[in-house]
């Protein structure tokens, strides 16, 4: 995997643009939006909706990622 941002394009509602995220990002993104049985392009456009407007879409994504895996621990610890 790679350490550089890959760029991608994304659509959201209707519009396209475009998201730089490493690939250990992407390959998170992708496993989430699974998870919650959305495309990738549903995951994003509610990410985009819910971000703060000073903050990019990519670290935007970013920090979703990591709120659903320290979501995901969390619930592993309270189940032990």
């Amino acid at each position: 995997m790679s350490g550089r941002p890959v760029k991608r394009s994304l659509t959201l509602r209707g519009h396209r643009t475009s998201v730089s995220l490493e690939d250990a990002f992407w390959t998170a993104f992708r496993a989430m939006a699974k998870a919650e049985g959305v495309a990738i392009n549903e995951l994003a456009a509610r990410i985009d909706e819910a971000r703060d407007p000073e903050v990019g879409l990519a670290s935007s994504i970013r920090v979703a990622i990591l709120d659903n895996l320290h979501a995901k621990l969390e619930d592993r610890r309270e189940s032990l």
